[in-house]
């Protein structure tokens, strides 16, 4: 199994700091670092900033990669574009995940001008043509949410690409199998991960693939400190909008997202109570405060860092490659180090 560092926006990372981690990264034995995306800084530029901070540590540079990208954010041809040219410029190191973001939410279709869509079918689009675009072909496709007539990417040879889908539910994790190079899992239990795994196979049989093909990754969320509490609390809080989401949901919502796969793990009771707690007006800092440990230990690490790896690989069982994403428990760079120190390969 490799080892991976995850770094996102929450940590408030300078572009020099990012650069320093990269190159920390490389020297402590991590063998990719990745990034998620959101609307703010693009994150294919940061995969080539992280990747050139490394290439004076790893021969040819740390292979980066984003999991994953909404794709309501661009068209399947700028997604192919702009990994391409960074899998041309990092020489074949560079992943792409792509997921469906908040797709299955009204509001967010609607804050971005788009119809109702099928977040399956949108996924199905996207994966067939931006995988067809960067292996070179020439693509006409006209499914549910994509129409593409003739299209071909202008980079030749055509750079390799490989394009993983985020994925949570069955149907999407059975897309996987059949269509993806791999899957971005997120928050899960070991137990969790045999059933994506089934999941995935089931789709990649259906398709006449070996799952083998098929790469499992995923984000593991780790938070180190001295004071236990501390560590607990910031987990909580980066923890709390997957599992219980933005606003209250519906009966509907909670089927869905990562709200459905957090009740698949059979948290359901626990979270309405913490909704309860929410309608009754409890601040973020109450809900954080409650939030049940048990679930933080079965999708996460908080705690001392001399536990942190063993904790952190008995969580990976099952993946081809895991990636430990850095909750800082306080402000600064020192708790992300400190995260990326307890964890190194070989620890």
């Amino acid at each position: 199994m490799e080892i991976g560092v995850g770094l996102d926006a929450s940590l408030g990372l300078s572009l020099s700091d990012q650069a320093d981690l990269s190159k920390l990264a490389a020297e402590s034995g991590y063998t990719s670092i990745w990034t998620p995306e959101s609307t703010g800084q693009d994150s294919f530029q940061i995969c080539g900033h992280r990747w050139r901070a490394t290439k004076d540590v790893v021969a040819g540079g740390l292979t980066t990669g984003i999991a994953v990208s909404p794709v309501m954010h661009r068209t399947p041809i700028a997604f192919a574009m702009s990994g391409g040219t960074l899998s041309e410029i990092t020489g074949g190191r560079f992943i792409m995940g792509i997921g469906s973001g908040g797709a299955y939410r009204p509001k967010t279709r609607q804050s971005l001008g788009l119809p109702k869509m099928s977040a399956l079918a949108l996924m199905r689009d996207y994966l067939t043509t931006v995988r067809q675009l960067v292996a070179g072909e020439q693509t006409t496709y006209s499914g549910e949410v994509v129409k593409l007539q003739g299209i071909r990417l202008g980079i030749s040879p055509p750079p390799k690409t490989p394009v993983y889908l985020g994925a949570l539910g069955p149907k999407m994790l059975e897309l996987a199998g059949e269509l993806a190079d791999g899957a971005c899992l997120n928050w899960c239990s070991p137990e969790q991960i045999a059933w994506s795994r089934e999941r995935i196979g089931d789709g990649a049989a259906r398709a006449g693939r070996d799952p083998s093909e098929v790469k499992v990754v995923e984000y593991i969320r780790i938070c180190v400190d001295d004071d236990v509490d501390v560590a607990r609390r910031s987990l909580a809080k980066a923890t709390m909008n997957y599992a219980l989401g933005a606003t209250i949901p519906t009966d509907r919502e909670r089927q869905l997202g990562y709200r459905g796969h957090f009740e698949r793990m059979g948290f359901t009771r626990e979270l309405a109570d913490l909704d309860d707690m929410r309608r009754k007006g409890a601040s973020a800092d109450e809900v954080a405060d409650a939030f049940p440990p048990a679930i933080l230990k079965t999708v996460g690490y908080y705690g001392n860092a001399g536990d942190a790896s063993k904790e952190f690989l008995r969580l990976a069982e099952g993946l081809d490659m895991a990636i430990v994403r850095v909750v800082a428990s306080r402000p600064g760079i020192e708790s992300v180090k400190a995260v990326m120190e307890a964890c190194k390969p070989g620890k």
